[in-house]
């Protein structure tokens, strides 16, 4: 499994990569792993504004439907339209190609609250 050592990481298995005055967001490899075949992603609109915790879409696997929460609250500026014909690629490259959406957060410290790499690796450890 992989893990961008440079990312930091929600509870919900979202990952968080800064960048300058943006922030992109997408799950994780473990994220995607447990919920198997990706079929659907949902997202919010560009303009839409998001909240730390609360949900922002969702994704459909052959398994189950999962919501995706916000990690850092701000202003939705980018949206992965990729996604809505290749839900697939949240399978096959969850930190590349497959990031979801990108903000402006209202307050960058909210990133400090997040996991490290390392961190996160130990919550899932538990989990399994």
């Amino acid at each position: 499994m992989s893990l961008p050592k440079e990312y930091r990481y929600s509870e919900e298995h979202e990952w968080v990569k800064v960048e300058g005055e943006k922030i992109r967001i997408g799950i994780t490899d473990f994220a995607q792993s447990e919920l198997g075949d990706i079929v659907f992603v949902e997202l919010p609109e560009v303009g839409d504004e998001i909240e730390a915790e609360e949900p922002f879409g969702s994704v459909e696997s052959v398994k189950t439907v999962s919501e995706l929460y916000a990690p850092v609250s701000g202003k939705v500026v980018e949206v992965n339209e990729e996604l809505e014909d290749s839900p697939e690629l949240v399978n096959e490259s969850p930190y590349e190609k497959a990031w979801m959406i990108i903000v402006e957060p209202e307050d960058m410290s909210q990133v400090d609250d997040l996991m490290t790499a390392e961190q996160y690796e130990e919550m899932i450890s538990e989990e399994d």
